[in-house]
C-alpha cells in the first residue's frame, strides 16, 4: 500500500509519492497527455493545456455519466493541477536523482471515499508505472476488480477511513 490519508487545509485527501526511474519530462508527458492518460487513468480525459480550461472525463463504462473539470495549474514539467467534478488531483513532479520524484494529492470530497479511492489510485499508480517501463497498461475501470478489492480491504484495515459506496458493488 503506498496511500496515506492526510487532512490538508482541513481537506480529507490522500497522498501518494514514487520514486521512477524516468525522466520529469517523460513522466510529465504520461500524466498530462491525453492519449497516454487514457492508459492508466480510469476515465478518458480530453483538455486543452492551460489554467483556467474545461476538461471532460468520459468512462468506458456506459451506465457512469461524463463528469466536468477545469484546470487549476498548470506549470510544466513540475505540476498538474485539476479539478475532475468538485475534487482536486494534483500531480508534483520533482528531479531526483536520475529520475524524478511524483507526488499525488487527492483532495476527497468525504472522508469516507479514503479506503475506496485508495485502492482506486494505486491500481491506476501501477498502470503507470507499466506504462513508463514501456509495458503494456490498461486503465482501470470504475469496477471493483480481485486486485482493487484486496487493496482496499489492506486501507480498511490500516485504518483508512471508508463508508463510499463500493464500485460494481449495486
Amino acid at each position: 500500500m503506498n496511500g496515506t490519508y492526510l487532512a490538508t487545509d482541513g481537506r480529507p485527501a490522500l497522498h501518494f509519492e514514487r520514486s521512477l526511474p524516468h525522466s520529469a519530462e517523460r513522466v510529465w508527458r504520461t500524466i498530462t497527455d491525453p492519449a497516454e492518460i487514457h492508459h492508466w487513468f480510469p476515465a478518458a480525459v480530453d483538455y486543452e493545456p492551460r489554467v483556467g480550461a474545461p476538461m471532460s472525463f468520459r468512462f468506458d463504462d456506459p451506465d457512469a455519466p461524463p463528469t466536468e473539470g477545469k484546470v487549476m495549474e498548470l506549470d510544466p514539467p513540475r505540476l498538474f493541477a485539476f479539478d475532475w467534478g468538485g475534487e482536486q488531483l494534483r500531480f508534483e513532479l520533482e528531479p531526483a536523482g536520475d529520475g524524478c520524484r511524483l507526488l499525488f494529492t487527492h483532495f476527497l470530497s468525504e472522508r469516507i471515499q479514503a479506503a475506496r479511492d485508495a485502492a482506486g489510485w494505486e491500481t491506476c499508480l501501477t498502470e503507470l508505472d507499466r506504462l513508463l517501463a514501456g509495458e503494456a497498461a490498461e486503465a482501470p475501470g470504475i469496477g471493483a476488480t480481485p486486485e482493487w478489492r484486496a487493496l482496499y480491504d489492506k486501507y480498511v484495515a490500516a485504518g483508512l477511513p471508508s463508508g463510499a459506496e463500493v464500485p460494481g458493488s449495486k
